[in-house]
């Protein structure tokens, strides 16, 4: 929604850029999805609107800030996924309460399945897009902020040890020093914690880099793993937020669908949906007999 709490004047030029990020922010929009600045910013550098630049990430943040005062940007297309408040469920009425148990209601798609997988990404940005997929196949998903915690591996090695299964990981992470070594530290720590495990990158990939030419970032001499990165792939490094949604959904989809037999799920799905026919007319009755 866009609402009006401030008076603003901007330049043509201010004007003009903030047409293109309403007609970025109506992409993501029309995928049902809501972005952050960051990727607001790979988006309009990606298009050739705005420089790969520090200044320019720093104007474009100032920009946007006015621009949702002024009306003139959607304030729930834009989100900030640190900073996000803890409140308590609530239910106007029983009603409210059964439909929810029903939305939410789904049996355990992955137990008939010859695989486990999980979906781990790098940066908190893409959470948004990587979600809805999660939730769709029931993937579980990790954010891991960079290098993840002792403690996040290691409970994430006790969900894989309860599985008797063929076990994966799908990792999404930055084209750069980090980004590559993130998948040989997450394999080397689960393999102390006694899993054996896959560790696949499906993004972003020097391949992707080849095919959708992100934007590139000089890389970071202080990363003490850049001087083996540059000596193989050169000064540049490249971020992972920088791929449109659309091609990372298809990506991400792809990857997640080769591990599914799809008739497995699909005998799951007719049992919950049998299931919650059932509950509707045991609540039926019950509420009719009050």
């Amino acid at each position: 929604m866009k609402e009006i709490f401030k008076e603003k004047n901007f330049r043509p030029d201010s004007l003009d850029l903030i047409t293109h990020c309403d007609k970025v922010i109506a992409d993501y929009s029309g995928q049902g999805l809501k972005l952050t600045l960051r990727q607001l910013y790979y988006q309009l550098v990606t298009k050739n609107i705005i420089k790969n630049e520090e200044r320019s990430y720093k104007n474009l943040s100032s920009l946007v800030s006015d621009a949702r005062l002024a009306g003139m940007l959607d304030w729930d297309a834009i989100e900030d996924r640190i900073r996000v408040p803890t409140i308590p469920t609530e239910f106007k009425n029983l009603k409210d309460l059964v439909d929810a148990a029903l939305y939410s209601y789904r049996l355990p798609r992955w137990e008939t399945q010859e695989d486990y997988i999980e979906l781990w990404v790098e940066k908190d940005a893409l959470a948004g897009v990587l979600r809805p997929i999660a939730d769709q196949y029931h993937v579980p998903m990790m954010v891991n902020r960079g290098y993840s915690s002792q403690s996040a591996m290691y409970e994430a090695s006790k969900r894989y040890l309860n599985q008797e299964k063929n076990l994966a990981l799908l990792y999404l992470g930055d084209f750069d020093p980090s980004g590559e070594d993130m998948v040989r530290d997450i394999a080397d720590r689960m393999e102390m914690f006694g899993i054996d495990i896959v560790v696949r990158k499906i993004a972003l990939t020097l391949a992707q880099v080849k095919k959708y030419n992100p934007p590139p970032n000089p890389t970071k001499h202080k990363d003490p793993r850049s001087k083996e990165f540059i000596a193989k792939h050169g000064a540049s490094s490249w971020e992972v937020d920088a791929i449109n949604p659309k091609e990372l959904t298809r990506i991400i989809t792809k990857e997640i669908e080769s591990y599914v037999d799809k008739d497995a799920t699909e005998r799951i799905i007719d049992k919950e949906d049998d299931d919650k026919i059932k509950l509707t007319k045991a609540v039926q009755k019950i509420m009719k007999g009050k």
